[in-house]
């Protein structure tokens, strides 16, 4: 394992307090807790956006908390939900007097911890709603049972630009669930990753190998097989995607090519052109396409391919300004 670090055990504060020292004007943390991760100035009568989830997976969660999107970020260890005192400790923070909107990847622990969270609010007579990101179509049949990937950035747009209009709680988690109902992801992963803590690869693939549908904490894929041109890796990913979203002929989408931590810019561009190729011979427009890494597995090489199908709202929440330590579109 070859990583710039200190101590292991450190690794997840020791980045916290980094980000901290380089961006004093955009995040803070609340109730002296360093995983407690906040906006900097909130704004009144806005209606909170709280997400939460394991380190490893920058910028996602923590990186999405700024202008026009998130407004607190529980940070668990390295894979690891956080805790649900951390959450009610956010929300304490950030609540504006508008209510809380919980939005949060679909795991099991999450979703305990932020359940767990609620009731403690409940306790404070701040009003939170909640709603899951499940846009991994390979993960399950089931949509309802699907892992929260990559997908969840149009969530949080829709979200957060809603919210930035002034809008009210149910209005928000309305805007969260327009982006939910139209977006899917597919990903891939083409090596491992190394969690700090443990030292080692968390699965092994050969060298000329991949593994479609791979989770980002290394959960099972659909298939693992021989390396595929990046054609054929996105032929088959939007395959999956529109079997399971039907796209006509004259529909208009927006397009997220999500890098998994070491794969190339240069890669994940050979893939927007692939992509655009492949829908323009379908009849599909592109409305915007964003290229980068927007949700990651550590050092796992790979990348992920979001579809969320646009209509005018989604549009203009597309087109709303943020500005994060990690995002900043004006």
């Amino acid at each position: 394992m070859k990583k710039v670090i200190n101590a292991p055990e450190n690794y997840v504060d020791e980045m916290l307090k980094g980000i901290y020292a380089a961006h004093p004007d955009k995040v803070k943390y609340a109730e002296g807790d360093l995983r407690s991760y906040c906006i900097a100035n909130k704004k009144p009568g806005k209606v909170a956006i709280i997400t939460g989830g394991g380190s490893g997976h920058l910028p996602l969660f923590l990186g999405y908390v700024g202008e026009g999107l998130i407004d607190g970020c529980g940070v668990g260890g390295v894979f690891q939900s956080p805790s649900p005192e951390q959450i009610y400790n956010i929300a304490k923070e950030v609540e504006a007097g508008a209510g809380v909107l919980y939005l949060y990847g679909n795991y099991t622990g999450d979703i305990m911890t932020f359940d767990m969270a609620t009731d403690l609010c409940d306790m404070d007579d701040i009003e939170c709603k909640s709603i899951v990101g499940a846009d991994d179509v390979n993960s399950h049949a089931d949509p309802a049972t699907r892992r929260g990937v990559a997908g969840i950035y149009f969530m949080f747009k829709a979200a957060g630009a809603k919210a930035d209009e002034g809008a009210d709680l149910d209005a928000v988690l309305a805007a969260a669930q327009l982006a939910k109902d139209n977006t899917r992801t597919v990903g891939f992963a083409l090596t491992p990753c190394v969690i700090p803590e443990v030292g080692h690869a968390n699965f092994e693939l050969a060298e000329d190998e991949m593994a479609m549908g791979m989770g980002i904490h290394g959960e099972p894929g659909v298939w693992n097989g021989p390396l595929k041109t990046s054609r054929e890796i996105c032929e088959e990913s939007l395959n999956t995607i529109l079997g399971d979203m039907p796209l006509a002929d004259g529909d208009e989408v927006s397009v997220l090519i999500n890098g998994l931590g070491a794969t190339s810019i240069e890669e994940l561009y050979i893939m927007s052109n692939d992509i655009r190729e492949i829908l323009a011979a379908k009849g599909v427009s592109i409305y915007k396409t964003i290229v980068g890494e927007y949700a990651t597995s550590m050092e796992m090489a790979g990348a992920s391919i979001s579809i969320c199908k646009m209509n005018d709202e989604l549009k203009g929440y597309m087109d709303h300004p943020v500005c994060t330590p990690f995002i900043c579109q004006k």
